[in-house]
């Protein structure tokens, strides 16, 4: 039985403990301690009030574990992860901040540190995917299809966000990039929108969110690559108005003498508008296309993601696909299986013969599952 560190309680974080729980000794932690009152009595787990941008602190809870889980806020986690590379640890994380994590590649190869980053749904998933058929064959397009989403409809967002508000206006703002016959790509986000239907849900509205991240680099050898996010149709319309209008603008403006910055006011009534209920139905889809070819044919390769929440342990579908794939990343960790020092992102880990298949069979061991089918 290991000891695992676990930077922030939110809802995929907390999904995460209780699955470690079943297994390891686990530290949760968060800023807040409302959060933390929630695993109170969870057997094995403990819980610490932390504020991640303490490095002292960090630091000194790192070094009491053998591996740690990094679910802050995007805005907080790149700060946290290097805190936790100065120290040598084993770090799965899913924070998905917008600084490029391999940054911190070279310090953490001097301290001996082994991170995997955005190892969740998506990004997460669909990179293990892409790197373990690049080493199959020759791929020429990719392409994610992802989005989580309440399984009722409701006026006028047609949303409710199952992770922070705050994570999903930064996916609207920052700028996209994709790859398009072998040239790379810049748009604005919620650009360049399509419908796309998929069986038992039907149409959903694709557009541009910046989802490759890692893979514009390390898989910069395939021709076309692209990851959209999925909305029901209407939803992007609003957001975009939002966004042309200000309000989700970092500059402070004046309210009766009192400055205020309208993406924070946003974030703010959005929270409880996209907010799911106790028990509110909800679902991850994804679909991943690889094409290219393979032993001298032309072959396409499609996985099909329909997860919903678990009404039974209350764990919503969006925690559940991304938690227990980055809880599967920390078994690699603590059994040494992944054992690589530096910051690798999930494309890499892919590549390595074996890595896929073990992280599917530990999210097929609590029921998410990916069809296969190959044309």
């Amino acid at each position: 039985m290991a000891k695992i560190l676990v930077l922030g309680a939110g809802m995929v974080g907390s999904a995460m403990v209780r699955d470690v729980a079943q297994r390891h000794e686990v530290v949760a932690t968060d800023f807040s301690a409302a959060a933390l009152e929630a695993l109170a009595g969870v057997d094995r787990v403990s819980t610490q009030t932390l504020d991640c941008t303490d490095r002292a602190a960090v630091q000194a809870a790192a070094r009491e574990v053998d591996a740690v889980i990094c679910a802050v806020p995007g805005h907080l986690g790149f700060q946290a992860l290097r805190s936790l590379l100065e120290v040598g640890s084993k770090v799965a994380d899913i924070s998905f901040f917008p600084e490029d994590a391999l940054e911190l590649d070279e310090l953490a190869k001097q301290t001996g540190a082994v991170a995997v980053t955005d190892i969740g749904v998506a990004p997460g998933v669909h990179n293990l995917i892409l790197g373990y058929h690049d080493q199959q064959m020759e791929v020429r397009r990719f392409e994610c299809l992802v989005g989580g989403l309440p399984i009722a409809r409701h006026f006028p967002y047609e949303y409710k966000a199952p992770f922070s508000p705050a994570d999903v206006i930064e996916e609207y703002l920052r700028p996209t990039r994709y790859v398009a016959q072998g040239k790379p790509v810049v748009m604005p986000a919620l650009s360049e929108p399509e419908l796309v239907d998929f069986p038992g849900i039907g149409t959903l509205e694709a557009f541009n969110t910046d989802g490759l991240r890692s893979i514009m680099q390390t898989m910069a050898h395939i021709p076309d690559m692209v990851e959209r996010t999925l909305r029901y149709p209407g939803h992007r319309k609003l957001m975009l108005a939002l966004r042309e209008s200000g309000f989700f603008s970092d500059e402070p403006i004046e309210v009766d003498g009192t400055p205020v910055t309208p993406r924070a006011f946003t974030s703010k009534i959005l929270f409880d508008q996209w907010k799911l209920l106790p028990g509110e139905p909800e679902l991850t889809v994804m679909r991943v296309t690889v094409e290219g070819i393979e032993q001298g044919k032309e072959v396409r390769h499609t996985y099909y993601l329909d997860d919903r929440g678990d009404p039974a342990t209350q764990t919503s579908s969006m925690a559940r696909t991304t938690g227990y794939t980055c809880t599967g990343m920390l078994e690699c960790l603590l059994d040494g299986s992944w054992d690589r020092a530096g910051v690798t992102p999930p494309e890499l880990v892919g590549q390595v013969d074996g890595m896929w298949e073990r992280i599917r069979a530990h999210l097929a061991e609590r029921n998410v599952n990916l069809s296969h089918q190959v044309d």
